[in-house]
């Protein structure tokens, strides 16, 4: 999905986009409406055949989510493009924000099937990238990059680190359908997936105390 963030602390969501509740958790429970939401955003009003031909299903599908999708207010016809034999479609919004903790208490159901569907689209995404790896000219093909880094930190550090990292991408150009035309030669679409993935510590498990002497390194005769 273009843009979906989750962020930890909350902060204000930027303008031109939706913060989630519970009715839009649940509209975008679905990876087929977190990737149609990310087309739209990504190249712009198209209709429910052409959704269906890049997604890989078929055109009464696409109709099916991007209706509902348009009852909860995240796509809506576009009747400028639009005739009595093609319908189209276009986002609402360019970006999505969660960041609501108490929402994903309240419902933890809808939150866990939304934060699914977007885990899917980020996979298929890496996916495809690199099923095109070979293809891509090679100055593209060398800026191809996953890594992972394991770090010990706090919760507040956690949260320091997400809102680092976003001022850092922030600085880079925002991809839009209608700014493509004025980047600069050589300017491509690049997708930038960040995932601050808690692995906690399994508690230890429980042992009968030790004796002074082995406690002590001094083993017992």
């Amino acid at each position: 999905m273009t843009d979906a963030v989750e962020s930890p602390g909350g902060p204000s969501a930027e303008a031109d986009s939706v913060v989630l509740d519970a009715k839009g958790l649940r509209a975008l429970a679905h990876p087929v409406r977190v990737q149609l939401v990310g087309l739209l955003r990504k190249y712009g009003p198209s209709t429910a055949t052409r959704l269906a031909e890049r997604l890989g299903v078929n055109s009464g599908t696409a109709s099916y989510h991007l209706r509902q999708l348009g009852a909860a207010g995240f796509v809506e016809e576009d009747t400028e493009r639009g005739n009595a034999r093609e319908r189209w479609w276009r986002s609402v919004h360019r970006t999505t924000w969660f960041n609501d903790p108490e929402l994903a208490e309240r419902e933890p159901e809808a939150a866990l099937a939304y934060r699914q569907s977007v885990a899917a689209t980020y996979t298929l995404r890496t996916q495809q990238a690199l099923n095109g790896l070979q293809t891509m000219p090679r100055a593209w093909r060398n800026t191809f990059e996953m890594s992972d880094w394991a770090l010990r930190i706090t919760p507040d550090e956690a949260a320091s680190l997400y809102r680092e990292l976003a001022d850092v991408v922030a600085r880079y150009r925002r991809d839009a359908p209608e700014t493509a035309a004025s980047a600069p030669e050589g300017a491509e679409r690049v997708a930038v997936i960040t995932h601050i993935l808690p692995e906690l510590d399994a508690p230890a498990a429980s042992s009968p105390p030790s004796r002074p002497e082995q406690a002590d390194g001094n083993p017992t005769s």
